[in-house]
């Protein structure tokens, strides 16, 4: 997942991807396992308070092995109200891909398409094979990427984000 969304910032100007840092969010300081955000300067909802990020980033990812009841539970409900707009938890129990999206102050989970392809709603071109992500088929999760960041959908954010500089 870490290389997932870092390789979609490399290729998405005013995007930061990062891992395991501390969120001063709501009173609480959770640090998810990765996250993706859109830079303050560039439009984002997060910005920096001296080392830690502070607010909400637009997406964040938990990997849940032993913390499966406090990513479907408390981190949710948290990651809810703070205002994270896509919150992914991947249980590796069961291998089961959860990708929820922020609408109306709620989360919806998104359903997982015939092709196994989910997109994200808030970065466009950030695309996920679902199958190539459990076989750790990095090749087809790089190919799958790559489509999503070769569409006129990508393009437009990028100059969205340059613009908003």
């Amino acid at each position: 997942m870490i290389w997932w969304l870092t390789e979609y910032s490399y290729a998405t100007p005013g995007c930061q991807s990062g891992n395991n840092c501390t969120w001063l969010m709501l009173g609480d300081a959770p640090q998810p396992d990765a996250h993706l955000r859109i830079l303050p300067e560039h439009g984002g909802q997060s910005r920096n308070q001296e080392q830690y990020g502070a607010g909400a980033p637009e997406l964040v990812v938990e990997i849940s092995l032993t913390s499966t009841e406090i990513d479907f539970g408390s981190k949710l409900s948290l990651y809810e109200r703070a205002g994270v707009r896509e919150y992914i938890t991947v249980a590796m129990f069961g291998q089961r891909i959860v990708w929820r999206v922020l609408r109306d102050a709620h989360y919806e989970d998104q359903v997982i398409p015939e092709d196994g392809v989910l997109k994200s709603a808030v970065f466009p071109g950030l695309w996920l094979s679902v199958p190539a992500f459990w076989r750790e088929d990095l090749a087809k999760m790089a190919e799958v990427l790559r489509a999503g960041l070769s569409t006129g959908e990508h393009r437009r954010f990028v100059a969205q984000l340059a613009a908003a500089k």
